[in-house]
């Protein structure tokens, strides 16, 4: 296993984490086994990933129960990062919530407390005291954010120290090159990825658009009229499909598959600190493995940075990969 800072703090985390967020089920990920999470979170322990990241909101806080569950006994040899929703930015709110929190994670100390997305009638100011209440109280070791835009994470980073920003990165959603990635560079704000194999295309598991189920075809990569699609934007189903065949090719050419390409690829660019997968069973968090062995060379990197191009800039710099009007800034 690959281990990186986290941010400018002395926490060492796995480059590879694992994203609970399938622990919850529900309406985006469908039926979900606890016991195969809770052997997930044991596999992904045994194979040295230390890193696991969850949110409240994740079904009302089922996610984070799961990995409670299966951190026990072996919480001393996990770091924790969950989100404080935005709904909960209030000042007391954000004392409440991270109370809960902790129950349900059944730790006395989360590692790394994020906003999981901003909050504009709610001052920073407020949030970010109530945080560092919580920091001061042993409750919180490091203050994060996720889906943080230039102009937000700018404002925050005059308040408090920031060592994380959680944004959706991939070979397939590049948006946040033109803006974030050079100011999380600058300030030396670790960038956690999410949706690195952009919810399983990356992984060669759809043919089609049409093959990919309602709860995950509602980013902007797919046309508005999709069920559970909030953004009204025509898509780009076209570029999407058309680069994945060029990766596809190019990972052939290397004897690779694809998911093991696409997460070298996030994994070797700047300002990263780590990538989750979103394994529900450990057979799942196995395929993922040995891409951390995986080195590509920079006319590899660049040959999938050019077939990429076209869904770069046909997705724009709205760096919100759900809606539009973006709820990033």
């Amino acid at each position: 296993m690959i281990y990186r800072k986290l941010g400018k703090t002395d926490i060492d985390v796995s480059v590879m984490a694992l994203g609970c967020w399938p622990f919850a089920g529900g309406k985006v990920w469908g039926e979900q086994s606890d016991d195969d999470s809770i052997a997930t979170v044991h596999a992904a322990l045994d194979a040295g990933i230390n890193f696991f990241d969850t949110a409240e909101g994740y079904e009302a806080g089922h996610s984070e129960r799961v990995l409670g569950r299966g951190l026990l006994g072996r919480r001393h040899e996990a770091i924790i990062a969950t989100k404080v929703s935005p709904s909960h930015l209030a000042a007391a709110d954000v004392i409440a919530a991270c109370e809960q929190s902790l129950l349900n994670l059944q730790t006395e100390t989360i590692d790394l407390y994020q906003i999981h997305w901003p909050n504009w009638n709610v001052p920073l100011e407020e949030t970010v005291a109530s945080l560092e209440t919580l920091q001061r109280q042993g409750k919180i070791r490091a203050i994060g954010v996720s889906n943080f835009g230039v102009q937000d994470l700018s404002a925050i980073l005059k308040l408090t120290d920031v060592v994380t920003d959680q944004l959706p990165y991939s070979l397939l959603w590049r948006v946040i090159e033109d803006g974030v990635q050079p100011l999380c560079l600058e300030r030396n704000v670790g960038i956690i990825c999410y949706s690195p194999l952009a919810q399983g295309l990356l992984s060669g598991r759809y043919a089609s658009a049409d093959e990919v189920p309602g709860g995950l075809a509602r980013t902007r990569h797919y046309a508005g009229s999709s069920p559970q699609s909030q953004h009204g934007e025509a898509g780009c189903e076209a570029e999407v499909f058309t680069a994945l065949a060029e990766i596809r090719r190019i990972a052939a050419g290397l004897g690779q598959p694809m998911a093991a390409v696409a997460l070298a690829w996030v994994r070797q660019q700047p300002g990263v600190t780590s990538f989750l997968v979103g394994a529900r069973k450990p057979e799942e968090l196995a395929w993922n493995l040995p891409s951390l062995q995986l080195e590509l060379s920079a006319d590899v990197v660049a040959e999938l940075n050019r077939v990429t191009l076209p869904v770069k800039q046909a997705l724009g710099n709205n760096p919100d990969m759900w809606m539009s009007p973006s709820r990033m800034r």
